[in-house]
């Protein structure tokens, strides 16, 4: 008898703006601390639940094995913890955002692949828990360290301690605080990728944004707006350095137009706070703050 289960849900992506990274030996506790903010595009994940053997997953219509990796790794250690054989699960991720660019796409895949899976399945998790395997595949792929707890609460999220959900603390802004305006578009332009890893795992880079970060979360705290994160954030893209002349350009431009802008860390990606949708530049992505999270469908 062939056994047909659903599950789907959404993941919103996440952009951050500046953050420090703290290490652990525990791959739970390891993360990071910062800002950031979950936009209302992201991935949708439909996981089918059939008898038999094996694993496929297909993104947007096509069976890829590069963008697949971190859901591979997700169902790997699911599948550590309760045993999964003897079903065949087949992913089907919707992107609405580009992979690679510092919008958290692996982190929703990973956390999309894992609550879905724990629901079809009716495994013995919380969310806290099912969002914590997420956590830790972004860990051993090292392709994050705080998306996951930021797609997972929704907002502009303040990472206060580092780790999975579950471990890590997180606090919210509050929409219109000081500004009035809790409608605001996010305006964002890509010109490609950047491979997390090659940052994150480099000890120049790791000093540098650690010592450039480490006392933008407190000014953010004590004047915790919208406007002021964009402007810690500008701050952090460019004491870091990590803000390459061609896209300085388009944050500037950005910057001009709207009311605030910086790079998407970590991505070839400039996102700006806006009160409408125009901009000079073509090819961008206009969304929305995102309050909600990830939820099922």
């Amino acid at each position: 008898m062939v056994i047909l289960i659903n599950s789907s849900i959404f993941v919103p992506c996440h952009i951050t703006g500046f953050f420090q990274i703290i290490p652990d030996l525990d791959p739970l506790r390891k993360g990071s601390r910062g800002a950031g903010i979950v936009l209302d595009k992201g991935v949708i994940t439909d996981v089918l639940i059939e008898d038999g053997e094996g694993v496929d997953v297909i993104i947007n219509g096509q069976n890829d094995s590069k963008l697949s990796s971190i859901t591979f790794k997700t169902i790997d250690l699911i599948n550590e913890r309760f045993q999964v054989d003897g079903k065949k699960i087949t992913i089907n991720h919707e992107f609405e955002i580009p992979i690679g660019s510092g919008f958290g796409v692996s982190a929703a895949c990973a956390l999309g692949t894992s609550l879905a899976i724990a629901k079809a399945l009716k495994l013995h998790l919380t969310y806290n828990r099912a969002a914590s395997i997420a956590h830790l595949a972004e860990i051993e792929m090292k392709s994050g360290l705080g998306d996951v707890i930021a797609e997972f609460t929704g907002g502009l999220v303040l990472r206060l301690k580092e780790g999975a959900p579950g471990y890590g603390r997180v606090d919210r802004i509050v929409p219109g605080l000081t500004t009035g305006k809790d409608d605001y578009y996010i305006i964002s332009k890509t010109l490609g990728e950047i491979e997390t890893s090659s940052i994150i795992e480099d000890p120049f880079w790791q000093k540098k944004i650690n010592q450039t970060g480490k006392s933008l979360l407190s000014e953010l705290l004590d004047k915790p707006d919208i406007q002021n994160f964009f402007k810690l954030s500008r701050r952090f893209a460019e004491e870091t350095s990590l803000m390459g002349p061609e896209l300085k350009e388009i944050v500037d431009i950005l910057e001009d137009e709207t009311l605030g802008a910086s790079m998407a860390m970590l991505g070839n990606t400039a996102f700006a706070l806006s009160e409408t949708c125009d901009t000079s530049l073509d090819n961008v992505i206009v969304s929305r703050i995102d309050d909600f999270g990830c939820r099922f469908l």
